[in-house]
C-alpha cells in the first residue's frame, strides 16, 4: 500500500485518543466562531419564504426533515423484523443490482459502494441476540455469532450503546472506491457514510424510532469487536437505534 493510501485510510478512522494531547481553541477561551460570515454592504438579500412546504404536497418530507433529531434514551422495546428490514432498506438497500455494481437507496460515487454493513442485534423480534453482516444484493443477514451481552460493544462505542435495541456499524472497504479513483477515493468514502446515515435518521423518524450517529468510538476496539483487520476492512461510523 502506498503512502497516499495509507494516509488517506487513517484519515477515515476515529483517532480520538489523539485529543488527550492536544488543548483545543474551545479549551484555551478562543470565542467560538460565527455561525455564518457576514455580508458585504453592497450586497442585495432576500429573505425567504417559512420552508413549510405541505401546501405543495411534500408535507410527508416536511414532517420527517423538522422532526429529526438525535435521541440517546430507548425504551426497552424491540422492534420488528419489518421493521428492520426498512431500516436496512433504507441505509443499503439495493433497488437495480448489475453484474459489476448496483444502484441503491443511497448515492455513492461511481456506485462503488465501499460500505458494508453490520449490525448488532438485541432485541429483534424471532431473532437471535448477536452480530450480523447484512447482504445487500440478497436483502438478508449472516449471523457472525450470537451474543447477547454488549458490554464488549459499548465498551468499543465509548459507553455509547444507550441500551439499544440493535447498532447500525457501517465499514469501510477502501478498495472498492480506491479501484477507480485512486487517492481521491477517502473524502468520497466519508461523503457515502454521511448519505447513508441520514437515511437511517429520516427511516427512524418515519417509524417512530429513535437513532444517534455515534464517530467518537475506539477505533481498535471496535475493529476487534467486528473480527476486522483494520487495514482493508475498518468501522468507519455507527448509530445506536431503539423505540423512543
Amino acid at each position: 500500500m502506498n503512502d497516499e493510501f495509507r494516509d488517506g485510510r487513517n484519515f477515515l478512522k476515529a483517532g480520538w485518543e489523539r485529543l488527550d494531547s492536544i488543548e483545543t481553541d474551545q479549551a484555551r477561551g478562543i470565542p467560538v466562531p460565527a455561525q455564518e460570515d457576514p455580508v458585504a454592504n453592497e450586497l442585495r438579500t432576500y429573505r425567504l419564504p417559512p420552508p413549510d412546504s405541505r401546501d405543495s404536497g411534500q408535507g410527508a418530507l416536511f414532517s420527517l426533515l423538522s422532526g429529526r433529531k438525535s435521541r440517546r434514551k430507548y425504551s426497552p422495546d424491540g422492534i420488528s423484523q419489518k421493521e428492520l428490514s426498512f431500516l436496512i432498506w433504507a441505509v443499503q438497500g439495493v433497488k437495480e443490482a448489475k453484474p459489476k455494481y448496483s444502484f441503491r437507496t443511497v448515492p455513492s460515487a461511481g456506485a462503488r459502494h465501499p460500505l458494508d454493513l453490520y449490525l448488532y442485534i438485541a432485541r429483534v423480534k424471532d431473532l437471535a441476540a448477536g452480530l450480523y453482516r447484512y447482504l445487500p444484493l440478497e436483502h438478508g443477514l449472516a449471523l457472525v455469532r450470537e451474543e447477547s451481552d454488549p458490554t464488549a460493544l459499548d465498551a468499543a462505542l465509548n459507553r455509547q450503546y444507550w441500551n439499544a435495541a440493535l447498532v447500525f456499524i457501517w465499514v469501510a472497504v477502501p478498495y472498492r472506491t480506491e479501484w477507480r479513483y485512486s487517492v481521491a477515493s477517502h473524502k468520497l468514502i466519508a461523503l457515502d457514510a454521511g448519505h447513508s446515515c441520514q437515511n437511517l435518521y429520516l427511516a427512524c423518524e418515519s417509524l417512530g424510532l429513535g437513532t444517534c450517529a455515534v464517530g467518537a468510538y475506539n477505533q481498535d476496539k471496535l475493529d476487534r469487536y467486528l473480527g476486522l483487520d483494520g487495514e482493508e476492512r475498518f468501522a468507519l461510523y455507527a448509530a445506536p437505534v431503539g423505540k423512543i
